[in-house]
């Protein structure tokens, strides 16, 4: 839809089913999403509970990122010359980057708890590109829900939030009273790609100890590349299914498809564009790179029949076979082909879909989520 004019309202409407937790909205316009977002939080319904201890309080994490640009200006800058977006110059927590900057300490976000409290820390990446690990000093974190989806509690130090990502986590005052640092900064695995290398904090205070000033200590958090702890987090994630409670899983797929997702190099004939020696840089599924339709939205020309806004030929498989995982991928294979493609699928049609990252110039997590829909992992 078009953007809210300036001035004007909105009112959504909208129906919950079966959903409960923390989920998340932020502007569609272009890169506004970098500033313009908050916390979307759906309750137990009346009568209900949550699986787990009721909390003394909750509150909202909102991961973020901060340019001293316009971010219009940023995306626009790597739209025009093919270039990486510029890395952001600072994280955030609930909008503020804590007192590690310069010229912020004042504004550093706290939150305060009683001792022997246990608050409910929704924690939010609204992070535009960065993959962030999340920690609370000298706190034992309970992962409880993940995504607007209860878990298995499992216990932690480090979260690893991928952009759009939600954690639910239960903390409880169980140290000395005094001031803790919860802190965030980036996991970022690719070799050689730019990444915002600081540290985001925010602080932990008891409220016995609410008018000290003392500084609190700076929490360990993993290296930037620490894949296996990254990893051991997402291999903890379990759902709340038993054998005394089970679940519908689907037994049987209608549709099978192979997606491979990559970045990928394009030519840039008759000028110098500025991506490595002098291409544009162009993410890719299936080797399909993807262009934004600019006369109708795809949604619209499918429910009102319009012709030419896309093709309904994405493929169900990648065009060539290759060791996706392989350093010295043929040069050939660089160059995704430009297009608005779409796969369009029957009502209730049971999809089984396998993502293959590549590592067609650089490795790179790759953060995926559908509309509307859970996934059986």
């Amino acid at each position: 839809q078009c953007p809210i004019r300036p001035g004007g309202s909105y009112t959504y409407r909208f129906t919950i089913t079966g959903q409960e937790g923390t989920l998340w909205w932020h502007a569609h316009s272009s890169w506004l999403r970098a500033t313009v977002y908050g916390a979307l939080i759906i309750s137990p319904s009346p009568g209900a509970t949550y699986p787990f201890t009721r909390p003394h309080g909750q509150v909202p994490i909102l991961l973020g990122e901060w340019w001293n640009r316009n971010p219009i200006d940023v995306v626009n800058q790597a739209t025009r010359t093919g270039a990486a977006p510029n890395v952001s110059d600072a994280s955030t927590i609930n909008g503020q980057p804590g007192d590690l900057y310069q010229c912020s300490s004042s504004d550093t976000i706290r939150v305060s708890i009683n001792s022997g409290e246990t608050k409910l820390l929704r924690v939010i990446n609204a992070a535009l590109n960065t993959d962030l690990f999340f920690t609370v000093g000298s706190h034992t974190m309970t992962v409880v829900a993940v995504d607007a989806l209860y878990t298995k509690p499992f216990q932690t130090n480090f979260l690893m939030l991928g952009p759009g990502q939600t954690t639910d986590v239960l903390v409880t005052a169980d140290q000395t009273t005094g001031r803790y640092y919860m802190a965030a900064r980036a996991y970022s695995s690719g070799q050689g790609v730019p990444f915002d290398n600081t540290t985001t904090v925010a602080i932990l205070e008891y409220k016995e100890s609410s008018s000290s000033t003392s500084v609190p200590t700076v929490p360990n958090l993993p290296a930037y590349n620490d894949t296996q702890t990254a990893t051991r987090f997402a291999n903890a994630l379990r759902s709340l299914v038993s054998h005394d409670h089970p679940v519908f899983v689907p037994q049987s797929v209608d549709q099978n498809l192979f997606y491979t997702i990559g970045l990928g190099l394009i030519n840039c004939p008759g000028q110098s564009c500025g991506g490595p020696n002098g291409s544009r840089f162009a993410a890719s599924m299936n080797n399909a790179s993807f262009v934004l339709p600019t006369t109708s939205s795809i949604l619209e020309a499918q429910h009102f029949g319009m012709k030419g806004v896309f093709s309904g030929d994405f493929p169900d498989n990648p065009p060539v076979q290759f060791d996706y995982t392989a350093r010295n991928v043929s040069i050939g294979l660089w160059s995704p082909v430009k297009g608005t493609r779409v796969k369009i699928l029957n009502y209730n049609t049971t999809v089984q879909v396998i993502l293959q990252g590549t590592n067609i110039f650089a490795g790179e997590s790759h953060p995926i989520h559908l509309h509307g829909y859970d996934f059986y992992i």
